[in-house]
């Protein structure tokens, strides 16, 4: 009988779409709704940089304005703040707040934040990509087990025949085509069981690397080409670079220093300069004639032949906190609060990283150190069959030898897969951790 454990396929079919491991990770990235969200994170972030940025550079704006008061004979109108009945304002305003031209702690602390956001998305990115390894070779090995029951179930309808012409020749009691018809049940129970797990293995990954869930696919089965797992010493030095939770951490840090620098701000001074031009008068002109020489209405009612209403003004502002009930204190005292969990989260995220790293590169070692035992486990429990069935029908065996020996090929082979699985997975933990793909 073939083993299934020992075959590699491309698993197609006509008119079905076939992907290999490289088109999954590349689908995943376009439609894994995980990465979108972080790099929407990422790109708000860049956002924040960039109006950190504006907002140290002057602005200008424009004001529109018509006010009008109700007259009562005199220039002002009732309400004598204002400075006619009608009053026209159309203006250009630049402001400019001096000092955060030297204040670079609001551009930097956007720019931590988006470096941590960047970094998020790479975490989300190398577990997605992990994600969609095991899934992918969770499908190869799960299609590995429908052949493996397949074949079980060939060996057990084989058994069954044997056991059928030895009753009926008188060699074999009705007992022995029993159990043969039994083991028989039991396969057609596993084959059944296999194709579900593939099933579902697949809708596993469809979410994953479709924009609509799509089950019509094929894999190509590549699981036996056991890859190279790098030297210990190697992935450490990679996983201390590349680590994208621990670059996520370090980020976090030089965003909460920052943080501190920019609360500190408060207990500085602020200095501001504005300047207007445009029109402030009763009427919207540049000149008005026989108009007030003041537009004051509170001064007496004198008149010149011409006034000039287009001009500028300009006016500096230089704010100094004082007193602000300890406030400021307590928000730079929670920025340096945030510093230190920051500082206490990348000494946690090393130490975690250290301890992943040490915990995958032995699982991945062990896995592989035990393919090879799981591959010849496989061929010899295949062998012990057909010797217990040469045996059987030469009446020095019994049926329930050979049941057994059945069920030990078949846990054999079950067990490879699961090996190759387990190798799979572990690599891909340990690729995530050392940013490796």
């Amino acid at each position: 009988m073939p083993l299934g454990w020992t075959q590699e396929t491309a698993t197609s079919e006509p008119g079905r779409l076939t992907i290999d491991l490289q088109d999954a990770l590349a689908r995943a990235s376009k439609y894994g709704a995980q990465i979108e969200s972080a790099n929407i994170a990422a790109e708000l972030a860049r956002e924040d940089r960039v109006q950190a940025k504006a907002a140290a550079l002057p602005s200008v704006n424009g004001l529109n304005q018509f006010i009008y008061t109700e007259g009562n004979g005199t220039p002002s109108g009732v309400f004598v703040a204002n400075d006619g009945v009608h009053v026209y304002n159309e203006q250009l305003q630049a402001h400019e707040e001096v000092l955060s031209l030297v204040r670079r702690g609001e551009i930097r602390a956007a720019a931590a934040a988006e470096a941590v956001a960047r970094a998020k998305a790479d975490v989300a990115a190398r577990g997605l990509n992990a994600t969609v390894i095991k899934d992918y070779y969770t499908i190869a090995a799960a299609q590995r087990k429908v052949t493996n029951a397949q074949a079980g179930l060939s060996e057990a309808q084989h058994f069954l025949d044997i056991t059928q012409k030895q009753e009926r020749g008188g060699e074999a009691a009705h007992a022995d085509v029993i159990k043969a018809q039994l083991q028989v049940q039991q396969r057609e129970r596993d084959v059944q069981d296999a194709k579900l797990a593939v099933d579902k293995a697949k809708i596993a990954l469809a979410v994953l690397i479709f924009p609509k869930l799509e089950v019509n696919y094929s894999i190509v089965d590549d699981l036996s080409k056991v890859a190279a797992l790098p030297p210990l010493p190697e992935a450490t030095a990679q996983a201390a670079t590349n680590n994208a939770d621990v670059r996520a951490a370090q980020a976090t840090v030089t965003e909460a220093r920052l943080g501190v620098s920019v609360a500190r701000y408060a207990y500085l001074p602020s200095f501001g300069l504005d300047v207007f031009y445009g029109i402030d008068a009763n009427q919207f002109a540049a000149t008005s004639a026989n108009a007030q020489d003041t537009g004051r209405s509170t001064l007496p009612h004198f008149e010149v032949m011409q006034r000039q209403n287009l001009g500028y003004v300009a006016q500096a502002t230089l704010n100094i906190p004082l007193w602000s009930w300890g406030s400021i204190h307590s928000k730079v005292k929670q920025a340096a609060l945030r510093e230190r969990q920051a500082e206490l989260d990348l000494t946690v995220a090393q130490k975690q990283l250290d301890a992943e790293l040490a915990a995958s590169y032995r699982e991945a070692e062990t896995a592989l150190s035990q393919v090879q035992s799981l591959h010849s486990s496989a061929d010899l429990s295949a062998e012990s069959l057909r010797l217990t069935l040469l045996r059987y029908e030469a009446g020095e065996a019994t049926a329930l030898e050979v049941v057994d020996a059945q069920t030990t090929v078949a846990q054999a082979r079950g067990a490879y897969d699961d090996g190759l699985l387990r190798y799979r997975t572990a690599l891909a933990s340990l690729q995530t951790l050392t940013g490796s793909f």
